[in-house]
């Protein structure tokens, strides 16, 4: 049953992640994105995280997925057209299948790595403590980079016209 349960909640990861890569419409693409993040909260409910999957969601799928809607609605919407005639895509083709042929090679070389005998849930406390000590720098660095890409996506999404309009009594 668990084992169903993995190759189902791994199948809709998978299909939905090739939905919002592939999906013409950006809405469609993040609604593709919040079903694989469903998807990906389904795996960490198999490995008994289920504080993890808790926040994938909440997170995840809640906020992060309605901030680019919101992002979405407030920009132009358009569909992109198809680009069959991009000379790329056989480099990127081929990039794939070499990349999902290293993983391939290297599962099968080291298979008993991946492979877990008793999997137990841990503590809240301990997560805490691993996540705001001993790894606090890179967690500030995270939220570092996080906020000078918001800085910069504001400033890119910003036009002109509004840089006027915001003091109209004022001249340079």
């Amino acid at each position: 049953m668990t084992q169903l349960a993995f190759y189902l909640a791994a199948a809709v990861t998978l299909f939905s992640a090739i939905g919002v890569v592939s999906a013409r419409n950006v809405v469609h693409a993040a609604l593709f994105l919040l079903l694989s993040l469903a998807g990906v909260a389904g795996l960490f409910v198999l490995l008994y995280a289920e504080f993890l999957a808790l926040v994938q969601i909440l997170i995840y799928g809640g906020a992060v997925t309605i901030v680019i809607l919101f992002a979405l609605m407030l920009t132009k919407n358009e569909e992109f057209e198809n680009q069959s005639d991009n000379r790329r895509r056989p480099f990127a083709l081929a990039a794939a299948l070499i990349l999902f042929l290293f993983m391939a090679f290297a599962f099968v070389t080291d298979a008993e790595k991946f492979q877990s005998e008793n999997l137990q849930s841990i503590s809240l406390d301990k997560l805490a403590e691993t996540l705001f000590v001993d790894w606090v720098i890179p967690f500030e660095i995270a939220s570092i980079v996080l906020l000078i890409a918001l800085v910069g996506a504001i400033v890119i999404g910003r036009t002109d016209k509004e840089e006027d309009e915001t003091f109209p009594d004022i001249e340079p």
